[in-house]
C-alpha cells in the first residue's frame, strides 16, 4: 500500500511541474513571438510609412527605365549646297559584354550564321577594351537584310546581341576634303569626362578632326529621353513618355566643292597643298591637302592594321598640310621685303643693283650665291622680281636689318595663326632677334638676316598664311580674316543664319600709296614679263595674273656645291612654291600652291594654282563668282 501511495504522489508532483514548465516555455514562446511581431511591426512600419517616397521611387526606376536619345547630328554642306557629310540609316548588330556569359562563345557563334570579318572583331575588341561594359557597341555595321532575317530566326541563341536601326555618319565623297571636313569617331575616356552627360546622354561619337570637331557644339544637338517599363528581365515591354532630342544645326562652309576637287586633281598623286581665298571677304574657297584618306574608316573604329598603315605611310595622308605644314616661303617672300624696302626708302623702284650671281659683306669670307650662277647683272626693282635674283634681295634685306623686316612683314599675318579657328593650325615662324633669344637663347648674325631676306633659315609659314598675306597685297593692306564658315541652318527655326563677316582691318598703311602700284606691276611681270620666272602659265590666259614663284630648300648646300636635281633622291628636292592673286586689276581670289619636293615654283606649283584660277574666273570652265 506504501509502495502505491508513492507511486500516485510522484505522478502527482510530474504533472504540477509539467505543467509549470509548459506554462513558463508558452510565455516565453509567446514573449518572442511578440517580440519579433513588433520588430517585423516596426520594420513594416519604417518601409511603408517613413521610407515609403523612397521604395516607391526605387520601385519604379525596378519597372521604368529612362533611356536616353541621341539626335541626329547636323550635315555639312558647301557653299552651293552639296552635302560633304550626312547621316545614313543602317542596321548594326549591338553587343552588350556585361550581358554576355562568354564572349568567345558569342563570337564564334555569331561567326558562324553572320559574314564577320577579323578585322571586325579587332575593331570590337578594342571597343570594349575603352568603353563601358554596359554599352552597346557595334560589332558589325550595315548589315543586309538577309543578315538581319538571319539573325532574327537565331537571336534566341544569342543573349545581349541585338539588331537595332541606327543613324551613321557618312562622309559621300570619300577622300575628298577630308581634311578640312575632319571625321566623327566613338568617344573615348578623356572626352567623356569633360562632356556634358545630359547633352550627350546616348550619344557615341563626337567630331575628332576638321569641321566636325571645329563646330562640334553646333553639329551635335541635345539628347532627349524616353521612359519606358520594362519587366524583370529588363526588355521593354511598352513606353510611358518621351522627350524628343534637339538635332544638331547644319553648317555650311566656305568651300567651294568643285574648287576643291579642281586643287585635288590638279595636286594628283604629289605631295602638297592648295589654299584658295576670295579676297573680298576671306572666304576659303579650297583647302587641299595631298595625299588624303577616307574618314569614313573612322566613323565606326578603324582596325589596327589600316590605321598603322596610315600612320606609318611616309607621305603622312593623314597631316593636313594646309593649317599644319610649315615650309620656308623661300622666294615667295619677296614681294613682302621688295615692298618694305620701298616702304622704308632703302630702294627706289628705278634704282639698279649689280647682281654678279653671288652677295659678301665685309670681313666675312663667305659667298651668298643667287639660283643664276652667272649672275643677273643691273636688277631694279621690277625685273629683280620678276627674275627672282636673289642677290637684290640679300642686300635688301641686310640694308633693312632683321627689326625692319621683322616688324613690316608680321603686319602681313606671318608668325601667328591666321585666327580661322580650324583644328591644328600652326603658327609658322617669323625670325627676329627676339624670337631667337627666347626660343634658343643666342644672338642674332648678320648671316641669318641675309637668308632670311630670301624665305629661308629660321622662317617658316603655312599655305594657310601665305595666302592670307597674298590677299592682303591683292586688298593694298587690307585684310580680311580668313573663314571657313559661311552660315547655320537652325533646326529649331529652319532659318539660315549667315555667319558674321569679318570685320576687315588696315593692317598695312604705306606712305605712299603708289608703292602699291609698283608692286603689283612687278607681280604681273613674273607672270607675263618675257623672262618672269612664273612666265610658263601666263600664255593663253584669259586674265591678267599678278604672282611669285619659289622655291625652298630642304637641306643646305656647301660653298662650292652645285644643286643637281637628276642626282637627288626625291625626298631632298626643293619644295615648289606659287602664290598669286587675280585679276590683277580687280583682285577676287589668291591661291597658294606648295608642292613637297617639286623643285621648280615656275614649273611645278603654278600650274597647280592656275587650274584652280581657271576654273574659277574663266566663264567657259564654269568659273566665275559662286554662292
Amino acid at each position: 500500500m506504501a509502495n502505491g501511495r508513492n507511486s500516485d504522489d510522484n505522478q502527482l508532483r510530474d504533472r504540477t511541474g509539467e505543467k509549470r514548465q509548459f506554462t513558463r516555455r508558452t510565455f516565453v514562446a509567446g514573449t518572442g513571438v511578440l517580440a519579433l511581431m513588433g520588430l517585423l511591426g516596426g520594420r513594416m512600419g519604417q518601409l511603408q510609412v517613413a521610407g515609403h517616397q523612397r521604395y516607391s521611387t526605387l520601385s519604379q526606376a525596378n519597372r521604368v527605365k529612362l533611356v536616353p536619345i541621341p539626335p541626329n547630328r547636323g550635315l555639312i554642306y558647301d557653299r552651293n549646297g552639296i552635302v560633304l557629310a550626312e547621316n545614313r540609316p543602317n542596321f548594326q548588330l549591338l553587343v552588350t559584354p556585361e550581358q554576355i556569359p562568354d564572349m568567345e562563345a558569342t563570337l564564334s557563334g555569331l561567326r558562324q550564321i553572320l559574314d564577320i570579318s577579323d578585322a571586325e572583331v579587332e575593331r570590337f575588341r578594342d571597343l570594349v577594351a575603352r568603353s563601358r561594359s554596359f554599352e552597346a557597341l557595334p560589332l558589325k555595321v550595315r548589315l543586309t537584310d538577309r543578315e538581319v532575317a538571319v539573325f532574327a530566326t537565331n537571336r534566341h541563341r544569342f543573349p545581349g546581341v541585338e539588331v537595332e536601326a541606327r543613324l551613321s555618319r557618312h562622309y559621300p565623297h570619300g577622300s575628298h576634303a577630308a581634311h578640312a571636313i575632319g571625321y566623327v569617331g566613338r568617344i573615348n575616356e578623356q572626352e567623356l569626362q569633360r562632356l556634358d552627360s545630359r547633352g550627350y546622354g546616348g550619344s557615341s561619337h563626337i567630331g575628332k578632326t576638321g569641321s566636325e570637331l571645329q563646330f562640334e557644339e553646333r553639329l551635335h544637338g541635345e539628347s532627349g529621353l524616353e521612359r519606358v517599363e520594362t519587366n524583370a528581365l529588363g526588355r521593354v515591354i511598352q513606353p510611358l513618355g518621351r522627350r524628343a532630342p534637339e538635332p544638331g544645326d547644319d553648317v555650311v562652309m566656305t568651300l567651294d566643292s568643285r574648287l576643291q576637287r579642281v586643287a585635288e586633281d590638279a595636286l594628283g598623286d604629289q605631295s602638297g597643298s592648295v589654299v584658295a581665298i576670295d579676297v573680298r571677304n576671306g572666304d576659303i574657297l579650297a583647302l587641299a591637302s595631298t595625299p588624303s584618306f577616307d574618314p569614313n574608316l573612322f566613323v565606326n573604329g578603324i582596325d589596327r592594321a589600316t590605321y598603322a598603315g596610315l600612320q606609318e605611310n611616309p607621305e603622312r595622308p593623314l597631316f593636313n598640310r594646309a593649317v599644319r605644314g610649315q615650309y620656308p616661303p623661300g622666294s615667295t617672300i619677296k614681294p613682302f621685303l621688295g615692298l618694305a624696302g620701298l616702304e622704308h626708302g632703302t630702294v627706289d623702284p628705278d634704282d639698279t643693283y649689280y647682281c654678279p650671281g653671288y652677295f659678301t659683306i665685309d670681313n666675312v669670307n663667305h659667298r651668298w650665291r643667287c639660283w643664276r650662277r652667272v649672275g643677273h647683272g643691273d636688277m631694279d626693282f621690277a625685273s629683280a622680281m620678276a627674275q627672282s635674283c636673289d642677290v637684290y634681295y640679300y642686300n635688301l634685306g641686310y640694308e633693312l636689318g632683321i627689326d625692319a623686316m621683322a616688324a613690316f612683314l608680321g603686319r602681313f599675318g606671318f608668325g601667328r595663326k591666321p585666327g580661322t579657328g580650324i583644328p591644328g593650325e600652326r603658327d609658322g615662324i617669323l625670325p627676329s632677334r627676339e624670337w631667337k633669344r627666347n626660343a634658343r637663347g643666342e644672338s642674332w648674325y648678320h648671316g641669318e638676316t641675309i637668308i632670311t631676306a630670301i624665305g629661308q633659315g629660321y622662317f617658316l609659314a603655312t599655305p594657310l598664311q601665305l595666302a592670307h598675306a597674298t590677299s592682303v597685297i591683292a586688298n593694298r593692306g587690307l585684310s580680311f580674316p580668313p573663314r571657313i564658315l559661311r552660315a547655320v541652318r537652325e533646326a529649331a527655326t529652319g532659318k539660315t543664319v549667315e555667319a558674321a563677316a569679318p570685320e576687315p582691318e588696315r593692317v598695312v598703311e604705306l606712305d605712299n600709296p603708289e608703292h602699291w602700284d609698283y608692286l603689283v606691276a612687278a607681280l604681273e611681270r613674273v607672270i607675263h614679263g618675257e623672262r618672269g620666272t612664273g612666265r610658263s602659265v601666263g600664255s593663253d590666259l584669259g586674265y591678267r595674273m599678278a604672282g611669285k614663284t619659289g622655291t625652298s630648300q630642304v637641306f643646305s648646300l656647301g660653298q662650292e656645291e652645285d644643286y643637281d636635281e637628276e642626282k637627288l633622291r626625291r625626298g631632298l628636292l626643293d619644295h615648289a612654291l606659287f602664290t598669286a592673286f587675280a585679276p590683277a586689276n580687280d583682285p577676287r581670289i589668291a591661291v597658294t600652291a606648295v608642292v613637297e619636293h617639286g623643285g621648280s615654283g615656275g614649273g611645278v606649283a603654278a600650274p597647280v594654282a592656275r587650274k584652280v584660277m581657271d576654273a574659277y574666273l574663266n566663264p567657259a570652265d564654269g568659273g566665275g563668282d559662286r554662292v
